[in-house]
């Protein structure tokens, strides 16, 4: 099984990932918004695009299993990636020159940012889920989510510093030399990180897709389990871009003070998954990943309900607390839902690559939608209702329904199928001996 550096080694492929993805999503965004003027609808076009193609996720898995070895879909995948992530940069040169040039350059970069990122990424929750102990599988997940948060810092702090003052060709510049930095790490850490089971992989492998999707569809555990992640992440994502005008219309913040509210947020996420990963590594009898991925999306419904008291309040609300109540409760059901993914993914069931790549689809279409639905059902609500502090309100309490389903569709996965039960030692020993008897 994997050491705690191989782990490591994981999380630096994870924060390779995420550094070309935050450069993508946060400062290509950003600058054909500002610098080009371009309506805020074309990079969210072409960032819903790039989840869109998230449905693919089964099929590349899928691919993996047949081959027999992850490692090259991670290595191919990453550069997919990082080419993609020079071509954005790129495009936003070319748009200066010509719009529709630059438009296709865009489109065709984005395409490779999603098939890369879902072919790496894919394969290398799969690798991990495999050979990682089913007991140490939430403390393997908040390492390697932390160290992804990481390369979203560093990254969004370095691309910040070397672009001032901004010109195309800088952004070039720092693009490339995020991307294939990002490229030559995970070269260096997947480096005989996959261990040698390349015939009996190929042997499970040999069914067509439709048959493999078929088969891990019509298993129940991993179709419920597919569909509580669709809604429990449909409910995390919903708020992404209405927390900040929220605490911008209602509370009278300043652009940096919401800002700084979102860094709240962070806090709690990053204390939410320690929590976890540390609880269930040192402390495993206290609660498996099914309790903890209940309790979390419960927590996450009772903050949510605490931001609906927020609106009607105004600000003498502890807005403060109240976010980084939610971001600790949104980091506990996280952490505890991707170990409970991967124990469902890398428990010994066959089509590992295929049930990684449903959920990881799962996760990413609701992400995709979750956005798009938070702000725009805050907009039918504010012309509604006529008043934006009502209007977030009845948003956050939507999420907060979501929430509570969610943690209903998480209860009935592990009551039937023992999704999260691996994380007590206790429950996998009587299971041993009940098959070896």
């Amino acid at each position: 099984m994997t050491s705690w550096a191989g782990i490591a080694r994981f999380g630096l492929v994870q924060a390779a990932l995420g550094a070309i993805v935050v450069l993508t999503t946060s400062t290509i965004n950003r600058v054909m918004i500002v610098e080009l003027a371009l309506p805020a609808m074309a990079p969210g076009l072409l960032v819903t695009w790039h989840y869109a193609l998230q449905v693919l996720r089964p099929s590349w898995g899928h691919g993996s299993d047949k081959g027999g070895r992850r490692t090259p879909w991670i290595v191919v995948g990453m550069g997919a990636l990082a080419l993609g992530g020079f071509g954005a940069a790129l495009s936003v040169h070319l748009m200066q020159q010509n719009m529709a040039v630059g438009a296709i350059a865009a489109m065709v970069s984005f395409t490779l940012i999603g098939a890369g990122v879902g072919a790496a990424g894919t394969s290398l929750l799969v690798l991990l889920a495999g050979q990682v102990e089913e007991q140490r599988r939430a403390a393997a997940a908040t390492v390697v989510w932390i160290m992804m948060i990481v390369g979203f810092i560093v990254t969004a702090a370095l691309a910040g510093h070397f672009l001032d003052p901004f010109s195309s060709g800088r952004l070039m510049a720092v693009a490339a030399c995020i991307c294939t930095a990002s490229f030559l790490l995970t070269l260096i850490a997947v480096r005989g990180l996959e261990k040698d089971r390349v015939a009996e992989k190929r042997q499970a492998g040999k069914a067509p897709f439709k048959q493999a999707i078929a088969e891990v569809w019509s298993d129940t555990a991993a179709r419920r389990f597919a569909i509580f992640i669709f809604v429990s992440m449909l409910a995390y994502s919903a708020q992404d871009l209405i927390l900040e005008p929220f605490a911008g219309l209602v509370f009278g913040l300043t652009p940096g003070q919401s800002t700084a509210l979102s860094g709240v947020q962070n806090s709690g996420v990053l204390a939410g998954m320690v929590l976890v990963g540390v609880a269930a590594t040192l402390a495993p009898r206290l609660m498996t990943l099914r309790s903890w991925t209940v309790a979390g999306c419960i927590g996450s419904a009772l903050a949510l309900l605490g931001l609906v008291m927020a609106a009607k309040v105004g600000p003498g609300w502890p807005l403060r607390p109240s976010v980084f109540a939610l971001g600790f409760c949104n980091g506990v059901f996280a952490v505890a839902a991707i170990g409970s993914m991967f124990n469902m993914a890398g428990s010994g069931a066959s089509r590992e690559g295929v049930r990684m790549g449903l959920f990881g689809a799962a996760q990413a279409i609701a992400f995709g939608i979750g956005g798009f639905a938070g702000t725009a059902l805050a907009d039918i609500s504010r012309l509604a209702l006529g008043s934006p502090a009502m209007a977030y309100a009845a948003v956050f309490a939507v999420e907060a329904g979501l929430f509570i389903f969610a943690a209903v569709l998480a209860a009935a996965v592990g009551a039937k199928d023992g999704f999260g039960q691996a994380a007590n030692p206790l429950v996998l020993a009587a299971r041993h001996q009940a098959s070896g008897s």
